[in-house]
């Protein structure tokens, strides 16, 4: 997501302070974390782990996403763009 610079500390604030609880206990939320762009602070990612399609899908079509989506893409800069990814290989858990 790129945010318009002088809106990321309000996204940062406002918005992702307000739901990071809510969406991380939404059922089927495995994990979810905020990266940022180490050279563009503007850039932010979120990476979530869901339990199956289903779970995320019913997310999506929650009102908490709903109402978190709108606050948040007020504040674009650029259109967002969203992922599903499978890992292919991962590092075997020690």
């Amino acid at each position: 997501m790129t945010f318009r610079e002088a809106e990321t500390g309000r996204f940062l604030r406002d918005v992702f302070e307000e739901s990071k609880s809510r969406i991380r206990a939404f059922p089927g939320c495995r994990h979810m974390e905020l990266l940022r762009h180490t050279e563009q602070p503007n850039v932010l990612f979120t990476l979530s782990i869901w339990d199956d399609e289903a779970a995320l899908e019913a997310y999506r079509q929650s009102d908490l996403f709903r109402t978190t989506w709108a606050k948040t893409k007020a504040l674009f800069a650029e259109k967002a763009e969203a992922w599903s990814v499978e890992v292919a290989d991962a590092m075997p858990e020690t």
